[in-house]
C-alpha cells in the first residue's frame, strides 16, 4: 500500500497513517473486503514501528473503516456510499472548526472566512 509519510511533519507518523489510508478507503481507492497489509508488513514497507502501525490501524477499527478477522488479517470494512460522505463532512468539520474560530478571534468577518473558502476552492479546482 503506499502511503506518504515523512517524519518533516508536525503530525504524528500514526495519524499520518490513519489520515492516508481513511482517505483512500471513502474515496474508494480501497474497496470494501480489500486486504490491508499485516501490521508487520506495513511497518517494515513504511520504516516505522510494529507499535506506530497498530495503533493506526486501531483507530481505523474504532471509528469502522477497517476491521480483523482472526488469522486472516485486517480488511477494509463495508460502507455505504452516504456513510462515506458524512465520514468525509465530519472530518472537514472537526478540522475546519477551529481554524474558522481563530479566525473570528483573529477579526476576520464570516464573509472574509467565506471569502478565502473560495478562494481555496478555486485554486484547487485548477489542479
Amino acid at each position: 500500500m503506499l502511503l506518504n509519510l515523512t517524519d518533516l511533519s508536525s503530525e504524528p507518523l500514526q495519524a499520518q497513517i490513519v489520515r492516508q489510508v481513511r482517505a483512500k478507503i471513502l474515496i474508494g481507492e480501497l474497496a470494501a473486503g480489500t486486504n490491508l497489509p499485516s501490521i508487520r508488513a506495513l511497518a517494515r514497507e513504511q520504516h516505522v514501528s510494529v507499535i506506530t502501525v497498530q495503533r493506526a490501524y486501531e483507530t481505523l477499527i474504532r471509528e469502522e473503516l477497517i476491521h480483523s478477522r482472526r488469522g486472516k488479517g485486517f480488511f477494509v470494512s463495508e460502507l455505504a456510499n452516504k456513510r462515506k460522505e458524512e465520514m468525509a463532512k465530519q472530518r472537514l468539520l472537526e478540522n475546519l472548526s477551529p481554524l474558522v474560530s481563530a479566525a473570528l478571534e483573529e477579526g476576520l468577518s464570516q464573509k472574509d472566512i467565506k471569502q478565502a473558502i473560495n478562494i481555496i476552492l478555486k485554486q484547487d479546482g485548477k489542479k
